[in-house]
Formats: structure tokens, C-alpha cells, sequence
């Protein structure tokens, strides 16, 4: 089902991408960006969630959706990191571990897929706990200033980030040692 509630949902996020990192290129004071950004990136971060909710409320749940919502995760993720790494608010090299898993767990997925074995790679708590991690560093990396004048949100995201790159590095080792007994089947 291409164009369903939870689809349109999934789908925004896509668009979200060039809106966000549009934001900063219109000339407005670097707070109206900040806050503009951050709040765009929090929108559409929750019809994650949503997108899932409907699913399963209006039980149109679909292959087309199961595909979509977590590449639209990802290009979410992936087009704010860039942003931060240019604003110079996120490490390159944490934006390297991030972007490196989510491309070789993909893979791995895909390819487990592709010989039957794809519970061995199901989401676990682990990648749950790396996308929350992410989901506030984010926002708070965006927004780049005080918040309720006792939130250092750079020093916050920036730990945060930083934690989600240790839980990113950790989800990659524990998804690919679930993997390895298929693999070693395959690969003799």
C-alpha cells in the first residue's frame, strides 16, 4: 500500500530532510534556525511512532511500510548528523561510526533476509536504546543554546551523541554475532 495514513506519515519525514537543512541556508539569526530546526526535527522524529500506531490501529500495516519507515529513520538521522557535522556542533568521526552501522546493518539485514534468516538480526533493546540516545542528542544539538536557562543543550547532545555511538558500536557487534552462525554456513 504506497499511499496509506501511515505512509503519508513515513513519507513526511522524507520530506522533512531538504526542509531541515534548508533552514539553514535562508539567512535567518542562527536561534530562529536553531529553533526552527530543532522543532521541525522533533515533528517529524514523532510520526515515527505515529506512523507505527496507525499501522497497527487501522490495520494497514504493509511490506511498503515496513521498508519505508526505517529507511526514513535513517535519512532523517543521517541528513541532521550531516548538518551538525557542518555546523560543527557533531563529530565527524561519531557521524562515521553512525552512518558505517546503519549502511553495514542494512546490509546485513537485507542479506539475511535474503537466505531466510532474518530473526537472527531482529531489532533489539540494545539498537531501541542507540535511536533514543540519538532521538534527544539531536534535537538538543540543533537547538544549541540553554534551554529553560538550565539545559546546556550542546553539552548534553554532545554526551548523548557520544553515548549513542558506543550503543551504535555495540548493537553492530551484537547483530552481527546473532548473524555469524548463519554466516559461517554460508561462507565455507
Amino acid at each position: 500500500m504506497f499511499l496509506t495514513i501511515p505512509t503519508v506519515f513515513t513519507w513526511t519525514r522524507i520530506v522533512a530532510i531538504p526542509l531541515i537543512v534548508g533552514i539553514f541556508y535562508l539567512g535567518l539569526k542562527a536561534e530562529t534556525q536553531n529553533l526552527i530546526a530543532t522543532v521541525m526535527f522533533v515533528v517529524f522524529a514523532a510520526t515515527d511512532w505515529l506512523d507505527g500506531y496507525l499501522a497497527r490501529r487501522l490495520n494497514q500495516t504493509s511490506a511498503f511500510g515496513a521498508f519505508l519507515d526505517p529507511v526514513a529513520d535513517k535519512f532523517l538521522v543521517v541528513a541532521s548528523l550531516l548538518v551538525l557535522v557542518h555546523l560543527q556542533r557533531a563529530d565527524v568521526f561519531v557521524a562515521l561510526i553512525i552512518v558505517g552501522r546503519e549502511i553495514a546493518i542494512s546490509a546485513l539485514r537485507e542479506w539475511m533476509a535474503q537466505i531466510g534468516a532474518s530473526k537472527s538480526v531482529a531489532v533489539h533493546m540494545l539498537g531501541k536504546l542507540k535511536t533514543t540516545a540519538q532521538m534527544i542528542a539531536i534535537p538538543f544539538l540543533l537547538f544549541d543554546d540553554d534551554l529553560f536557562d538550565v539545559i546546556d543543550t550542546r553539552l548534553w547532545g554532545t554526551g548523548l551523541i557520544w553515548i549513542s555511538a558506543v550503543l551504535t558500536v555495540g548493537s553492530m557487534v551484537y547483530y552481527l554475532q546473532k548473524a555469524l552462525p548463519e554466516i559461517r554456513k554460508r561462507v565455507k
